[in-house]
């Protein structure tokens, strides 16, 4: 293999700034995509279940296909793999950018995350691979650092371009990073393969997991929507799990698998993948239902709800790097149970702010529990990544990253499912509660009760009377923000989780 290099040699910053852009693509499409689509819909004259897809198809295929993507960067070389992933992704992105219905942007997405699910995990891969042992936490740090940035930039630079109707450059806009990166990667970085690393490939293994992982996903994505009894999402479920145990007795079975499963006999590896689950899981309901409050019920407009998670980004700009370097001084297992544990009293803090008079008040209610939190995840993100890939041998870096990724997505996509369900039901409890004091017939509490699958989006009836409107509405708010409470507390209670797991199977540093 060829020998890795000092983060601050001449390629040690090629490998950097390739690294970097190819993950922006993915992370800006990922955030900004959001903010246009109403544009998008507009302009396409898409339907929901267009956008729905639109959204969800890419995740369906990079949540499929992530794990296989970084075991053939293991078998095939890691830079070929890296560059094959960007190319895919950039000519999906092209074909985005094109494209003339909804119907032909979904499919166009589904390219994008074929693309992603080769790119995403390579890049970890390649500063695993290519950096110094004692440099990489300071690596992994620096890249969270930056990509942290241009995600959380991603809306401010959708919201521009679709207020311009420029929202094809969304897509756009990743031809020319896609094109740099791959310039970089074919002139200034070496191709990094062990030669213990078997060449052959688990085609069978591969088949398994992509569609084990795509049913468990699709599953999850229609839960919120259909709801757990219907066939379509315990059914896609049952499939996935099945398939998922057929899976393993395959890897188990065979002699050169896709995933050896020995890598979680590994307490460290296996600790922090389920630290990754339950604090992403956290994290992704707790910033999903926060995002909901602001706007719904706390009268924020987009903007200023993106502007609320500024201190989260300054704070993972400024302490990502610091606490990578850190880390590879003294071991990642104190940062692996305090930062958890710090992101989840953020969110329990986040927990407690009822009705507030709007962006007014943000300073002494919403800002203090997101510095916290962002306190928290600047102290985790990059030693768990570091510890993550440390703890495999050199030849499965890609493999390593693949599995921790497709754990943190489906930890993200389990989250916003499980408690989306979940909010409905807390919902609807306190409604039901608060309107069995009213003067209301059971046909107009009925339909007031319709409304809550809509969370905070519920609207008053047509047939409530127009001097009880207020009153709905109120109830339509405090019954939310009872929700989000209980919410947020069990998903600060999943980062402690993820701190338990970290003092329970990280190893102290040799």
């Amino acid at each position: 293999m060829t020998p890795t290099v000092s983060l601050h040699s001449k390629e040690g910053r090629w490998i950097m700034v390739a690294t970097i852009l190819a993950s922006a693509m993915a992370f800006i499409d990922g955030t900004a995509l959001n903010v246009v689509l109403p544009a998008l819909q507009r302009a396409l004259q898409a339907s929901a279940a267009d956008l729905f897809w639109v959204l969800n198809a890419y995740m369906l295929m990079l949540a499929a296909l992530i794990l296989i993507g970084g075991a053939l960067g293991d078998k095939l070389g890691r830079k070929k793999i890296f560059m094959t992933g960007i190319t895919i992704f950039i000519l999906g992105s092209a074909a985005c950018g094109v494209a003339g219905s909804a119907l032909w942007l979904i499919i166009f997405r589904i390219i994008q995350g074929i693309g992603g699910a080769l790119m995403i995990p390579g890049s970890l891969a390649m500063i695993a691979a290519s950096i110094d042992e004692n440099e990489r936490g300071k690596a992994i740090g620096t890249w969270s650092s930056v990509t942290t940035l241009v995600t959380m930039g991603g809306p401010v630079l959708g919201g521009a371009l679709a207020d311009a109707g420029l929202w094809r450059y969304i897509f756009f806009i990743n031809l020319p990073i896609g094109v740099i990166a791959l310039l970089l990667l074919a002139t200034k970085v070496q191709e990094r393969r062990e030669d213990n690393s078997a060449p052959g490939i688990d085609f069978m293994g591969a088949g398994l997991i992509a569609l084990a992982l795509a049913l468990l996903t699709f599953g999850l994505l229609r839960m919120p929507s259909l709801g757990f009894a219907h066939p379509q999402v315990y059914g896609t479920l049952a499939g996935g799990v099945l398939l998922l145990l057929i899976f393993i007795w395959v890897e188990y079975k065979s002699a050169d698998p896709m995933l050896p499963l020995n890598l979680f006999r590994n307490m460290t590896f296996t600790g922090a993948n389920l630290l990754t689950f339950f604090l992403y899981a956290g994290l992704g309901a707790g910033m999903l239902f926060l995002s909901l409050n602001l706007v719904q019920v706390q009268g924020y407009s987009q903007l200023e709800s993106g502007l609320t998670f500024l201190p989260f980004t300054i704070l993972m700009i400024l302490l990502a790097r610091y606490a990578g370097t850190l880390a590879d001084k003294y071991g990642a297992r104190l940062f692996l149970i305090l930062g958890p544990c710090i992101a989840g009293a953020g969110l329990l803090w986040l927990s407690f702010v009822k009705q507030t008079r709007g962006p007014a008040d943000y300073w002494t209610t919403f800002f203090p529990g997101m510095l916290v939190l962002g306190l928290g995840m600047s102290f985790t993100v990059a030693p768990l990544t570091a510890t993550v890939m440390g703890a495999v041998s050199p030849h499965l870096s890609g493999t390593a990253s693949g599995i921790n990724n497709a754990v943190s997505r489906l930890a993200g996509v389990f989250a916003n499912a499980a408690f989306g369900a979940l909010a409905v039901l807390f919902f609807s409890a306190v409604v039901q509660q608060r309107i069995a004091a009213l003067s209301l017939t059971s046909a107009q509490q009925a339909a007031v009760m319709e409304q809550t699958v809509n969370l905070g989006n519920a609207a008053v009836p047509a047939d409530i009377a127009a001097s009880q409107h207020g009153t709905i509405v109120t109830v339509y708010h405090q019954g939310f923000i009872d929700a989000y409470g209980n919410i947020l507390r069990i998903a600060g209670g999943l980062g402690f989780l993820g701190g338990l797991m970290g003092g329970l199977f990280v190893k102290r540093k040799a």
